[in-house]
């Protein structure tokens, strides 16, 4: 294989990887009824003036597993900390005692858990798409190398592994989804 067909199956495989990991990040930000501190995970409070993650300007705690604390480190942080979780829609109402906030999960009804997964089948079927884009992006970058030249079994072979590299992340998908399913189900 020609070095130029191996660069767009690196590049291919990277871009897969890529939209792998942002599934993973997005999976994790749906919670299944336990606190995580990973649910924070891209909420930022304006901190004079700059947005902050909040692991930034405060302790984020697991008191127990339905409960978050967060303990800014400086007191006037408290009331920008509870309006950007308001902001952020998370589902979660933040109590603010003064001294800290505390996120408390409510029970998932099981038709709380179905919606639940139905945000992350489109989150899973979003990166489905990303990995079809890939593979359409590389398989066009094959064929214009056909045109420069390249031989038609070259990219035939080229072609083929490609889907086979689509295959196989397609499948990673659906084993995210199936586990994060598993972990939404169990009661």
């Amino acid at each position: 294989m020609s070095e130029e067909l191996s660069m767009i199956l690196d590049d291919a495989r990277e871009s897969m990887q890529k939209g792998i990991a942002h599934l993973e990040a997005e999976l994790v930000k749906i919670r299944a009824g336990k606190a995580s501190p990973a649910m924070l995970d891209g909420i930022h409070v304006d901190y004079y003036g700059a947005p902050t993650p909040i692991n930034q300007v405060a302790n984020v705690t697991i008191l127990d597993a339905r409960t978050v604390s967060i303990q800014p480190w400086e007191k006037n942080m408290l009331a920008p900390i509870e309006r950007s979780i308001m902001a952020a829609n998370i589902g979660i109402t933040p109590q603010n005692d003064g001294n800290q906030i505390r996120l408390f999960m409510p029970p998932l009804t099981e038709e709380r858990r179905k919606e639940l997964f139905k945000k992350a089948s489109a989150e899973g079927e979003q990166s489905k798409v990303a990995i079809r884009n890939i593979r359409r992006d590389a398989i066009e970058q094959v064929k214009k190398l056909q045109k420069d030249g390249l031989s038609e079994d070259e990219a035939k072979d080229a072609e083929t592994s490609i889907q086979e590299l689509t295959d196989k992340y397609i499948v990673l998908v659906d084993k995210h989804l199936a586990a994060k399913e598993k972990e939404m189900m169990s009661v």
